[in-house]
């Protein structure tokens, strides 16, 4: 039995989604931990292009089993959505495939709308929310005021229950928002209409990934967005409100009593960022649309333009200590080929003294790049298989990269489909 966990580094988008369709063909189960979907992972192979919100990017390998754990909040009209889209693009999607614990959380339409709300009231003080209902639905979790999937298979509960949380939550979204409240009976009609078709997915997937551990099966536990989301030790308050470290992996997953034995932490090659909050390498202007639209930087669930702007090495390094990496893939290296020279943020300036430390979340935006520039390798690199036939700058890239944020960098992808990548 061997576990790993792919988690990004850096703000999200670091290309995980591509990293787990690769390597999942060693694993017997992928597992999503945590998080909704406000974040897509997007996939290029065989069936075509993807974005997978909810569904861990294992679900296209035969036989490897697909689980969203506990620890994830679950859209069921989202959730159904992508579910028919993948069915429609000829990819199978059955119980035995793919499995729901029946103690994940429920996001109904109330989050979604209270997401908007409070987005709204914050004005130019916003968090960025994706308004996919996230914050919200965590936030009542911890207050115990959240409905599990697993009740969907009790209506006379499940109907007891919301009206008890509805007379709550109407108290906020009509007192404090001036919104309209919510009636139990379109609430009780959308689960019956999406959980009905869910309801052959939901099982005690606790069970099922520690019986699956004692047979000596192997699991991919898949993580969405980056260290730098990450509500403990991410930009607070521009997080998102659950944990993305591969130590939560367990815990969200269902089996808090097992271990990872190999993190791959997934880095873009130049940085990304969707939202709100600070960005210190970011880069404006003519210089910034060149570069997004090179790597097409737009979010796979919003839509909307990615901040961008070179490596930062301070953050990368700090994000390989946060998940505790193993190994790094470096995705996008070919964006990267246009350029004469390839700028790399190595340190940051704070209130006029150079560090090599992230700083804390509330002087984090008073931080400066600190720019090195390499030679760039100006060639198309898309069609290289092995290491050593890539262009010399782009090598000392690379290893510029490894030694300063301390972790090996075992990968290197050079395009968005499965074989091009680059095995170190």
């Amino acid at each position: 039995m061997s576990n790993c966990a792919i988690v990004g580094i850096n703000w999200g988008d670091e290309g995980k989604g591509r990293m787990v369709d690769l390597i999942a063909k060693e694993y017997d189960i992928v597992c999503r931990y945590q998080g909704g979907n406000n974040a897509g992972h997007t996939v290029v192979n065989e069936y075509g292009k993807f974005a997978l919100h909810l569904i861990p990017s294992g679900i296209f390998l035969p036989g490897v089993v697909n689980v969203l754990g506990n620890g994830v909040v679950i859209d069921l009209e989202s959730l159904w959505g992508e579910i028919e889209s993948l069915q429609k693009a000829g990819i199978s999607i059955t119980p035995e495939n793919f499995k729901i614990s029946d103690r994940a959380t429920i996001v109904f339409p109330y989050h979604r709308a209270l997401d908007g709300l409070e987005e709204a009231r914050l004005k130019d003080k916003k968090y960025g929310s994706t308004l996919r209902g996230i914050a919200p639905v965590y936030s009542d979790k911890y207050q115990k005021k959240t409905v599990m999937m697993g009740e969907l298979l009790y209506p006379e509960y499940l109907e007891q229950h919301l009206g008890t949380i509805l007379e709550w939550k109407n108290l906020t979204i009509q007192n404090v928002y001036g919104a309209e409240a919510y009636k139990l009976e379109d609430l009780m009609e959308w689960c019956r209409m999406y959980g009905e078709k869910l309801k052959p997915f939901l099982c005690d997937t606790s069970k099922f990934l520690y019986e699956a551990e004692k047979a000596g099966k192997n699991i991919m536990f898949e993580a969405q967005l980056g260290a730098l989301r990450d509500i403990d030790f991410g930009i607070f308050p521009y997080t998102s409100s659950s944990s993305s470290i591969a130590g939560y992996a367990c815990i969200g997953a269902g089996i808090p009593g097992s271990h990872v034995d190999r993190t791959v932490g997934i880095v873009k090659a130049y940085s990304t960022c969707v939202g709100e909050g600070p960005f210190t390498a970011e880069w404006f202007g003519e210089e910034a649309e060149k570069l997004r639209a090179a790597g097409g930087e737009y979010g796979a669930s919003t839509g909307r333009p990615r901040r961008v702007g070179p490596i930062d090495i301070v953050a990368t390094r700090y994000g390989c200590r946060i998940q505790g990496a193993t190994e790094v893939a470096l995705t996008k290296l070919d964006i990267l080929s246009y350029m004469d020279e390839v700028p790399v943020c190595t340190q940051y300036e704070l209130d006029g003294q150079v560090t090599d430390d992230f700083p804390f979340p509330a002087v984090i935006g008073r931080a400066k790049p600190v720019i090195k520039t390499m030679p760039g390798w100006k060639c198309d690199i898309s069609g290289v298989r092995k290491y050593e036939d890539l262009p010399a700058e782009a090598k000392n890239y690379i290893e510029f990269i490894e030694k300063n944020i301390g972790c090996r960098i075992s990968y290197v992808s050079v395009g968005a489909s499965r074989d091009e990548i680059i095995y170190r």
